[in-house]
């Protein structure tokens, strides 16, 4: 019998392998260049003490390590994603993190209790297993550390949703098809962001992972969220 896990990595693994070489033009476009003050915002919540080590996990191209370095410069970052044409892509950058190493959020090849900070941008709508994807980052963290978490979430139903599902359903695929070849591969953004539970919920799940004082902050018409907690 097929693992649904393992289907669910393969797919995801194949989408951003796709993707890799223009996924950093593709985020800017998509964010209309907001994406860059998301993951200020969440980097500060990270708190990183000076000398702190911190996971960006789920890297990708390493936007979140680059931001780390640039408000936390005598900070150390380890950059860990499943995908090498990612990791391969974001190497070559200007001001990229040093370190890097593959892993599966799943089964992190970590030690306890390693890192001050916890840090993914992205990627918990793609694990195949949510509960088990935090309470791996809640096991690698000091006691006391921070974790955080930037990711899509389900705008509800407002003023502006049909607006957004339009926005989400028939543009992003129609630019993915053009920057990137790859319309298929962002058909899959808005099937993923409408299966990944509410922001109401993340938290919730963050809690029961161990988390304390998790709270969390709506941008972007709602499709996008924050989530912070404390180890």
């Amino acid at each position: 019998m097929t693992d649904p896990n393992q289907t669910k990595a393969r797919t995801v693994q194949d989408i951003f392998t796709r993707i890799a070489s223009r996924y950093d033009l593709m985020n800017r476009l998509m964010s209309l260049g907001q994406d860059h003050g998301w993951r200020r915002t969440a980097i500060r919540q990270a708190a990183l003490p000076p000398g702190g080590y911190l996971l960006d996990l789920g890297s990708g191209t390493g936007d979140m390590g680059i931001e780390t370095l640039r408000q936390y410069p005598l900070g150390r970052v380890l950059a860990m994603d499943f995908t090498p044409a990612m990791m391969r892509t974001g190497r070559q950058r200007a001001h990229a993190p040093r370190d890097w190493t593959a892993g599966d959020a799943l089964h992190l090849p970590l030690p306890d209790a390693a890192f001050d900070a916890v840090v993914s941008a992205f990627l918990l709508r793609n694990v195949a297993d949510l509960q088990q994807a935090l309470k791996e980052q809640y096991r690698v963290l000091k006691p006391g550390g921070r974790w955080v978490a930037l990711d899509a979430t389900h705008p509800g139903n407002g003023f502006f949703t049909p607006w957004v599902r339009i926005y989400l359903h028939r543009f992003i695929p129609l630019l993915g098809r053009i920057i990137t070849g790859q319309g298929d591969a962002y058909a899959y953004l808005p099937v993923s962001m409408e299966k990944f539970v509410k922001a109401e919920e993340l938290a919730a799940r963050a809690a029961a992972a161990g988390f304390r004082e998790v709270m969390f902050r709506r941008m972007n018409f709602g499709t996008m969220a924050i989530h912070w907690g404390i180890k």
